[in-house]
């Protein structure tokens, strides 16, 4: 046979899910399409991997080791994502009927849990015949103990701090894998594969190599999958979700029901993105660039399994809802891989005021001067204690909820008395107690939920040797294999922190004619989010020529002057461009207070940062304005 007919089609990998919350009709939807050959689900976060950790130690320490626990029993203190049940059950009969395979990290950290359940699933359903495999590895807190011990320093890729410096006494740790090991239960035969902490992409790596039977050194082909990984691993983003443009999808009634992501994967790691058919969203080149620059660190990705280079990407609109991206370049994977240590860090609590009318910035300094008083000394009791005004009250607002401010007092400390609620001498009482003298406009929440202290973690992200990891592939049939997996034999050393570059050859202003002051975002388009405490924000254009205008006009002085003083908090920006989708993106290192789990901001996630920026007025070229606003 020739070259061309030995090879396969390219795999459809349907992607159901981008976190704990999203759609619970999204595998039945997805399985039920007899064209999708895999579904892939990513059910895991830096919060969900600090509560399920953290969790699966609290029980292992109240565990009695000689009491064998029934299923049932042992699922009500299950540390694996609950809600991909609600998921996988009515999507067993679509899964069996068009032979569709399964991949997903929903393990957390109960993934062998998880896999029994599943097992116990398909057997009362009538579909025992479903191969089930789980993945083991990505649990490495007695390596990370271990490492401690011998001296290494777990600097954190956040700030660059040593472990010992963070005051915190970790008690887990929990390693991002790649997608070979999901390959390796594929090929053994598995219709499932159940996995804790993978990276997000990785079930398409692991489902592509699989079917093309890639080798771990086609490093084209794997940073190709990697690529198509990340645009679909967060469900509808990729379709509509969190896009500047969206207000298109409105004037068409798309906007209710996207539809989930299909990455079509050829032989040599180039491939679509197509959508689940009948359903709302899009598929263009501006909402594949959008979730492209989503949580991206720099030129380069970094997985387990490969380094992908993005600096070529490509991106060319072949039809309605149908992009092909190619240019993608592979390299060896780094001889490491992220790891995330977890760490209790006390209590939290919050009290909201409701001010309203004139004056407001001088009745929210009143309210915060006479609470500090009423405070005193304690104040030193606190490891945070902010004041945040969210929103501004408008002169002849349109009514009242439209001038009305929320004025949030947050607080944090590992002392746990200082914010019991019932204290005569505590957080609770010196918020209430001035009340009565505090500035007119002014009214009390009455959820006082959020007034109850509750525990909160710190995560520290840091990096393990691939050695390190305890990788093995546990097929639940016959007669159970357990295959160990080895590290990868090529990788590579790289800076830890990427190439930063302004713009080569930029274009004069003056050049692009008469300009009007205006919202950016009139004419640019953007997308921003986390990765822990770094904040990323991708900006990107319509036109070729907006392009010349947007590499020269957007600096990292110029992200500055967006952010502005109290924004900006004086730590490093990176910058790099990826001309083939007209894009310029910025790292914000450190930008967002220690990440979700800890974080004190309103932008726990950074998702709002570069929509706080479009906001922001700039002289635009009057003729890309005259195209139309976005």
């Amino acid at each position: 046979m020739s070259p061309s007919t030995d090879r396969k089609r390219a795999v459809r990998i349907a992607g159901c899910s981008g976190g704990f919350t999203d759609r619970s009709t999204a595998i039945m939807r997805m399985a039920g399409d007899p064209k999708v050959d895999v579904v892939m689900g990513d059910w895991l976060s830096e919060m969900t991997m600090t509560v399920h950790g953290s969790g699966k130690v609290k029980n292992n320490a109240t565990k009695k080791s000689n009491v064998k626990l029934s299923l049932e029993d042992r699922k009500k203190n299950a540390m694996y994502a609950d809600t991909f049940i609600q998921c996988f059950e009515p999507a067993i009969g679509n899964l069996v009927k068009n032979k569709t395979k399964l991949a997903v990290n929903a393990g957390a950290s109960d993934t062998e849990l998880l896999a029994e359940v599943v097992v116990d699933m398909l057997e009362k359903q009538g579909a025992g015949h479903l191969k089930v495999a789980w993945i083991e590895g990505d649990d490495v807190t007695g390596q990370v103990n271990s490492l401690i011990k011998k001296g290494d320093k777990f600097e954190s890729l956040m700030h660059g701090k040593k472990l010992e410096e963070w005051g915190m006494e970790p008690v887990c740790a929990q390693a991002y894998l790649g997608g070979l090991c999901i390959a390796e239960a594929f090929r053994q035969g598995a219709d499932i594969v159940l996995a804790g902490r993978v990276a997000d992409a990785a079930p398409v790596i692991g489902a592509a190599a699989w079917w093309h039977d890639w080798k771990s050194d086609q490093f084209d082909e794997l940073a190709g999958a990697l690529i198509a990984g990340h645009l679909v691993e967060c469900s509808s983003y990729v379709c509509g979700g969190y896009y500047s443009m969206f207000k298109d999808l409105m004037k068409t009634g798309k906007h209710v029901n996207m539809g989930f992501p299909i990455a079509e994967v050829d032989y040599d790691g180039s491939f679509n993105i197509a959508k689940e058919k009948n359903s709302g969203g899009c598929v263009t080149v501006g909402s594949c660039a959008s979730q492209l620059l989503y949580e991206i660190q720099g030129p380069l990705y970094y997985n387990c399994d490969v380094t992908a280079d993005i600096s070529d990407v490509k991106m060319e609109q072949l039809g309605e809802d149908l992009v092909r991206v190619t240019g993608v370049k592979g390299l060896p994977p780094p001889p490491t891989t992220k790891v995330g240590i977890t760490a209790p860090a006390g209590w939290q609590c919050e009290w909201h005021f409701y001010i309203c009318g004139l004056d407001i910035e001088e009745k929210c300094k009143i309210t915060e001067d006479q609470i500090r008083y009423a405070m005193g000394d304690n104040v030193n009791r606190f490891s945070t204690l902010k004041f945040h005004q969210n929103g501004s009250s408008p002169i002849d607002a349109h009514n009242q909820d439209v001038a009305t401010v929320d004025f949030r007092c947050f607080a944090q400390t590992s002392d746990p008395e200082v914010v019991r609620p019932d204290v005569p001498n505590g957080f609770n009482r010196w918020c209430l107690e001035v009340f009565l003298q505090s500035a007119p406009g002014l009214s009390l929440s009455n959820d006082l939920r959020q007034i109850v202290p509750k525990s909160y973690y710190e995560y520290w992200v840091s990096l393990l040797p691939q050695d390190q990891l305890p990788l093995r592939v546990h097929s639940l049939w016959g007669d159970n294999k357990v295959t160990d997996l080895s590290p990868p034999k090529i990788t590579k050393e790289y800076p830890q922190r990427q190439n930063s570059y302004e713009t080569s050859s930029p274009v004069d202003p003056a050049s692009f004619g008469e300009t009007v002051c205006a919202p950016l975002g009139y004419i640019v388009a953007g997308r921003s989010g986390d990765k822990a405490s770094d904040c990323n924000c991708g900006f990107f254009v319509r036109q070729d020529d907006e392009w010349d205008w947007l590499r020269s006009f957007m600096t990292i002085e110029r992200v500055k002057q967006l952010l502005g003083d109290q924004e900006h908090k004086g730590k490093p920006i990176d910058r790099f461009e990826i001309p083939g989708i007209r894009a310029v993106h910025f790292l914000l290192h450190d930008h967002l207070d220690r990440g979700y789990n800890a974080c004190s901001n309103y932008d726990t996630l950074g998702k709002n940062a570069i929509e706080y920026m479009r906001a922001k007025t700039v002289d635009l070229p009057k003729k890309f304005l005259d195209r139309g606003r976005i």
